[in-house]
């Protein structure tokens, strides 16, 4: 089943009652129920929306992302359970205990997965894409000959119809598309491994000691294409992109329910997450030497 993805935007009071999530108005407009177990993400802009400490209990106890935004309108804080799976407590173990080797090792398999989609990407536009190809056939272990950062160079170069764009965290439009839906992203990823029994803070590759995403910020690499597809998109057929507004919001709010395919089948991105957090912490098990991600196309 596809989780929902809800948006507040307005002032609003957010309570429970009967395991529904209710929307009361500061007008007269009458109140909105939504069920609790069919919400994956929250996402709370307006300032003036009061939510009860008893629909944040149901909302984490059913492993909804629950996303709160800055002055700016950008996401800025992430509250998830602290108990994500039954097994946490093992899992984390695994997690904690895995070989410097089986790093470097999944952390090439991520690399070689994200150049593989930004290089199907590109070449839905017949942009040439040898050179990306070439880059992800031969990532090294930890990607020692940094491959990442030589098809980044290269891809945004191609991405947009945009001469001189740089991909930059504060630079010109659409970096500000790109920054939201990354946010979006980093939610879901960070959600699936908290339901996978894993900790999002100690990543394969990723250990800034300010960032408490590491891992989130690891596995969602290869899933970046598909919000840089929706931002291509708006991009191309948008007027105006230099404001962050509803609308686009409401565009980039699409992306836990794209249809992305993995493993051979079709899946809702959001339920995507989960498969390859799970195959993740198979490979901290030893059950397995192969994570699972998803292949744009």
């Amino acid at each position: 089943m596809i989780k929902r993805t809800l948006f507040f935007g307005n002032p609003a009071y957010l309570s429970t009652k009967n395991e529904q999530l209710i929307v009361s108005f500061p007008d007269d407009q009458p109140d909105k129920t939504v069920p609790i177990e069919d919400i994956g993400m929250v996402v709370l802009e307006n300032p003036q929306i009061t939510i009860t400490n008893g629909l944040m209990g149901k909302l984490v106890n059913n492993k909804v992302a629950l996303v709160n935004c800055n002055g700016q309108h950008l996401p800025d804080g992430l509250l998830l359970p602290l108990h994500g799976h039954s097994e946490q407590t093992e899992r984390i173990r695994h997690q904690i205990n895995a070989s410097q080797p089986l790093r470097k090792n999944l952390w090439a398999q991520t690399i070689t997965a994200k150049i593989q989609n930004q290089g199907a990407l590109l070449a839905e536009r017949d942009i040439p894409i040898q050179k990306l190809r070439h880059l992800a056939k031969s990532v090294q272990s930890g990607d020692t000959g940094n491959n990442e950062a030589q098809a980044a160079a290269y891809y945004w170069q191609h991405i947009f119809d945009l001469p001189d764009f740089n991909r930059e965290q504060k630079g010109l439009p659409p970096n500000n598309l790109l920054n939201y839906g990354y946010a979006i992203l980093r939610g879901i990823i960070a959600r699936a491994l908290v339901s996978s029994g894993m900790l999002p803070t100690l990543g394969i590759w990723h250990r800034n000691k300010y960032n408490a995403y590491c891992l989130a910020d690891d596995i969602m690499e290869p899933y970046r294409p598909f919000v840089d597809k929706v931002v291509r998109h708006m991009v191309e057929t948008k007027d105006q992109i230099d404001e962050l507004d509803i609308h686009l919001k409401r565009e980039l709010l699409t992306i836990p329910a794209l249809d992305v395919k993995i493993d051979g089948q079709k899946s809702p991105l959001m339920v995507a997450a989960s498969r390859t957090t799970n195959s993740l912490f198979e490979c901290f098990a030893g059950i397995s030497r192969k994570i699972i991600y998803p292949e744009y196309g």
